[in-house]
């Protein structure tokens, strides 16, 4: 059978989608990149704000047009069933957690769900970067995230599974291993191990590869940061923090049951850079927080200006399905929230900008990862700096190169 796959949000969804091609190869069928050329359609959906979960939906119109088979999993199968029933109704739903059964749904059986890791099952990648998932669910409830409603409690996999799994993809020609999880650094909460002690079990497989760690909650890191940072010294280590603040104000981290404090998030920033000084820094900030008030807007820019995070990802507050801040009293008008979006980006591109010329004239040396535009290409450095590089090279190499330009989102790299 022909199957066509569209896959949106996190790299934990990316993971599935591995999960998902790896799973429909192994029984026979043909991945095609054409709706039309397909006889089933696989939807992997996001529903974190409210523009992605339209989006959702205006692509389940499309499927439906075509009367084929459609399988909808991610997200939103979980927490809005009906939501998807109302356009796509004849559409089958695989919640993420049973995301081993696509082969039967694909087929027109209807399985008894029984929840299986998702580690040690046939995985695809026709990429340098493989997406890994080493935990599905969470055991934090922030205020606003619908997510950890999709995909529950926390449940750590193996190391020894992770670890098999990572060698699998350096197999197949894999080079950048991006771990992945609702929070990388609660893993192993729930089984008496740590994200530390994964990280320097991965960094004893063989092969010229690079891990990348994803998004950290600040609460969990406190629990296990010299682990960490210990396991941050391997070379094979990106050194690279995702470690998302959201506000810079108390009283809205307590709002958003964050769990930690500005001065929490500061106080680890300063330890990661002190080990680390070449640190790329990503953090993620929500602009109008329900009863955010113009001073409380105004700490977090102080914050990020104080920081100078080296990316910055802004998220307008969207009130989501389920969560306690969709009940919350004190919305702020969309007019005020897109104001203060605006002054945020301002601020951020300027930071970013400053962060990124501050690598004018170092040399690193660059994971080729991807063809850019108008025959560019596109690598990482030792640091997750994202290198635009405009000679010929080959895609999984490894390449020295001297920064010669810079841009707000990434820098520019000649051969020596």
């Amino acid at each position: 059978m022909n199957i066509y796959v569209e896959t949106y949000g996190c790299t934990a969804n990316k993971s599935d989608e591995r999960l998902v091609l790896g799973l429909l190869k192994h029984e026979g069928h043909e991945i095609v990149h054409s709706i039309t050329d397909a006889d089933a359609l696989v939807l992997l959906t996001c529903t974190v704000i409210g523009t992605t979960e339209q989006r959702m939906l205006s692509r389940l119109k499309v499927f439906q047009k075509t009367h084929k088979r459609i399988v909808v999993t991610g997200c939103m199968p979980v927490v809005q069933p009906d939501l998807i029933k109302s356009v796509a109704p004849d559409a089958f739903l695989l919640p993420p957690q049973y995301t081993k059964y696509i082969t039967n749904i694909i087929q027109g059986n209807k399985p008894s769900f029984i929840e299986a890791k998702k580690t040690m099952l046939t995985k695809h990648y026709d990429e340098v970067i493989a997406p890994v998932m080493i935990a599905e669910g969470c055991r934090l409830s922030c205020a606003y995230c619908i997510t950890h409603f999709a995909r529950g409690t926390l449940r750590s996999f193996p190391i020894q599974e992770i670890t098999a799994d990572v060698y699998s993809a350096i197999k197949q020609g894999c080079k950048e291993i991006q771990l992945t999880a609702q929070d990388t650094a609660s893993y192993g909460l729930d089984t008496n191990t740590n994200l530390g002690t994964l990280l320097t079990q991965l960094c004893t497989l063989n092969g010229a590869f690079r891990i990348r760690v994803g998004m950290m909650n600040p609460i969990t890191v406190q629990k296990n940061v010299d682990s960490i940072l210990t396991a941050y010294q391997h070379c094979k280590i990106y050194k690279f923090l995702h470690l998302p603040v959201q506000s810079g104000d108390d009283e809205i981290l307590k709002k958003m049951n964050r769990g930690y404090t500005a001065k929490d998030f500061t106080l680890l920033v300063e330890q990661f850079r002190k080990k680390f000084p070449a640190l790329t820094l990503a953090t993620d900030v929500i602009i109008g927080f329900p009863t955010e008030t113009e001073e409380q807007f105004h700490r977090t820019i102080e914050l990020l200006k104080q920081i100078k995070p080296d990316i910055i990802n802004i998220t307008r507050f969207s009130a989501r399905p389920f969560t306690v801040a969709k009940n919350m009293k004190g919305r702020i008008p969309t007019h005020v929230v897109k104001e203060r979006s605006k002054r945020t980006t301002e601020v951020c591109s300027k930071i970013s900008l400053e962060k990124n010329q501050e690598h004018l004239k170092k040399t690193y040396t660059v994971l080729v990862t991807e063809k850019g535009k108008q025959k560019t290409y596109k690598g990482r450095a030792e640091n997750y700096k994202q290198i635009v590089l405009t000679e010929p090279v080959a895609i999984g190499d490894f390449v020295h190169v001297k920064i010669i330009d810079a841009a707000p989102t990434y820098l520019v790299g000649k051969l020596i």
